[in-house]
């Protein structure tokens, strides 16, 4: 299994205007390179079978005449391979000149698309020499001894994918082709340019290709001539880019004087998802106006097992890179803050009352509830912070709970649950000695009802401090940390609060507050139920029962968000994570199976959360992101990750 990924190329091979020969070679090279590294469709620059700076030679006979030529012994070349390339030439037709990208693949043409927009402005003439494919309706010509389709609306269709061409300036219309061709069916576009460098063109031109594949919900391979062009009056940089739905997955080196293969892979199952999600993509289907399409089936693609992946799979997919994680940061905390002050002002509240453990998730809500005061021009002291050790807490949560909000001088409350949980297991009748769930839950329990008795008395809410992570494994006890009056820390993955507590102490509070900040950011993840050891350290480590957090958000993020196959997340988390050599198979296969059975148990949680803001693309609110019944079965996705080898 390929998981949907269809491996592409952007190819700028070395060139020399009008000499067809030497071109048709170099455009060779690549291929053969990129047969052997499991390339699929490889496309080439605009008219690099002659060049693209030719200028009045292509009203030369000669020139046209050795182009196809030159096909032919391109043709003859491919007869034997699999790859589809897509070479740019000039083609004739009904006495006009087409620049046209011509589609081949075991010695056939599959098709030719010429190109619609002829810019003709500025340094740009082509109008003096090529026809828009505007001039002519769908038909079929001659080519190297072939009738051939010839139209700007084919359709390519492989085994694994559709793919439609189109030409340069094409991109730049008001109107792309493309559009109308991805919503004719085709998930990735390969564009053959020629576009020349002038300052600031570049950035421009990046951000119209991310846009595009973006619109399209499509794989865009871009590829434009190099060095080689005449440099007469304009320069081109050889621009090999490939994107995904908005991201740029591979590119090439500009101004490089080598010939240059940019590869990467698009995940054409993940682009399918998206496209069946986004309704928006569905209708604007339904009011495309009705014209025709040609469809062209290719032979199938040889499919390398062991062709390794090329393209970067991010192990943190919630976590940014470097400035665009303050950025992330920065924007999350604002949503949360916002959110939180609309609750308070529409529900008049005198207090908001959080539970302070000395842990990142309730760290992070006070800092919250500090922020919004703080906004709202109200007093801190009208945040009620209560913390109450019980059998499990250490010194070092504890002190720092306490630090925390007494450097930002909110109410504080400390309320032991020892004697209350004593009197309970008594009254139940359970051994206090036995640390099982009923020991661990009726901790929780008791601190919830504390909290909402606080905030009766005080007039107030209580603020959740549960995550994402947490939320999507069930780690959090039904009726108990599950519950609170608004949640503001629900669409937050544990992987991304370390980072958002780390951002504000580096960012807004004083110097004391981050100093406990940072030792937060430090403590191993605990719901603190179960005694410490006997050096008072913390013994319930919840990533040693549950299983690595940046793990549990990788599966979580490509479950949710794309619908993969168990199958497909391991695959994708084994490539992730193997330059850190920290987790095996074995591991990564072990934590996808208990995500898998604990995602599908914990849903009866899940569907009667509290209110919470949604700050990504993935949230689980049943009222919104995430519908799923209670009492679904996790059989085939166990039955999968069993299977996986």
């Amino acid at each position: 299994m390929n998981y949907g990924f269809v491996k592409v190329a952007a190819a700028i091979p070395s060139l020399k205007v009008a000499d067809c020969d030497y071109n048709e070679k170099q455009i060779e090279n690549l291929i053969i390179q990129a047969e052997g590294r499991g390339v699929e469709i490889i496309c080439f620059p605009e008219l690099c079978m002659t060049g693209y700076t030719c200028g009045d030679l292509f009203a030369q006979q000669l020139l046209i005449d050795n182009c196809e030529n030159a096909l032919f012994k391109l043709l003859d070349f491919t007869r034997s391979l699999n790859i589809i390339s897509i070479v740019g030439m000039p083609v004739q037709m009904n006495a006009t000149l087409l620049n046209a990208a011509v589609v081949i693949q075991g010695g056939k043409i599959l098709g030719v698309v010429p190109k619609t927009f002829l810019p003709n402005y500025k340094e740009f003439y082509e109008k003096r020499w090529f026809t828009s494919s505007l001039c002519h309706a769908d038909a079929t010509t001659h080519l190297c001894a072939q009738t051939v389709a010839v139209s700007r609306n084919i359709v390519f269709h492989t085994l694994q994918t559709s793919f439609g061409v189109e030409l340069c300036e094409d991109l730049w219309a008001p109107i792309p082709p493309s559009s109308g061709l991805a919503l004719k069916g085709a998930e990735i576009i390969f564009n053959l340019s020629a576009t020349n460098e002038v300052i600031s063109k570049h950035q421009y031109l990046c951000s119209l290709i991310a846009q595009q594949s973006a619109r399209c919900i499509a794989g865009y391979v871009y590829s434009s001539c190099g060095f080689g062009e005449s440099t007469q009056d304009l320069v081109y940089a050889g621009n090999g880019m490939i994107y995904e739905n908005g991201t740029l997955l591979a590119r090439s080196e500009r101004f490089c004087l080598e010939e240059q293969l940019v590869i990467s892979e698009i995940d054409t199952e993940r682009l399918r998802t998206e496209r069946r999600v986004n309704t928006t993509f569905s209708e604007s289907i339904r009011m495309q106006k009705t014209e025709s399409v040609v469809d062209i089936n290719c032979q199938q693609t040889v499919l390398q097992e062991d062709a390794p992946l090329t393209r970067y799979v991010d192990p943190h997919p919630f976590v940014p890179g470097g400035k665009a994680l303050d950025e992330r940061c920065d924007e999350i905390f604002a949503i949360q803050v916002c959110g939180l002050a609309k609750r308070i002002v529409h529900t008049s509240a005198q207090t908001v009352v959080v539970g302070i453990s000395g842990g990142l998730d309730s760290t992070l809500a006070l800092l919250v509830c500090v922020k919004t005061m703080d906004k709202l021009n109200r007093s801190r002291k009208d945040i009620v912070g209560v913390t109450m050790p019980g059998f499990g807490t250490t010194g070092r949560t504890y002190n720092n709970a306490m630090s925390l909000m007494e450097s930002l001088g909110v109410t504080i409350k400390e309320i032991s649950i020892k004697d209350a949980c004593v009197q309970h297991f008594k009254d139940i009748d359970h051994d206090i000695d036995v640390h099982d769930v009923t020991y661990e839950n009726a901790q929780a329990r008791e601190r919830t009802q504390i909290l909402m008795d606080v905030a009766n008395q005080t007039g107030g809410f209580v603020i959740g401090t549960g995550d994402l992570s947490e939320l999507a494994l069930g780690w959090a006890t039904y009726n108990a940390d599950h519950m609170s009056n608004y949640g503001v820390n629900c669409s937050i993955p544990k992987t991304l609060v370390r980072h958002l507590v780390a951002w504000v102490a580096n960012t807004i509070v004083d110097d004391e507050s981050r100093k406990t900040l940072l030792d937060i950011v430090d403590t191993p993840i605990s719901p603190e139920l179960i005694p410490a050891d006997e050096n008072g350290n913390i013994k319930q480590k919840t990533e040693d029962l549950v299983g690595p957090y940046e793990l549990h958000d990788f599966f979580l993020y490509n479950f949710l968000r794309f619908g993969f196959h168990p199958a497909k997340i391991y695959y994708l988390a084994l490539h992730a994570f193997a330059s850190s050599e920290q987790y095996d198979e074995d591991i990564i296969k072990k934590w996808l199976t208990t995500f898998c059975r604990r995602f599908f148990s914990q849903q009866f949680k899940r569907s009667c959360l509290p209110d919470g803001p949604k700050v990504g693309s993935i949230s689980l609110s049943p009222r919104g992101d995430w519908r799923m019944p209670s009492d679904a079965s996790a059989a085939a996705w166990i039955n999968e990750c069993a299977a996986i080898k």
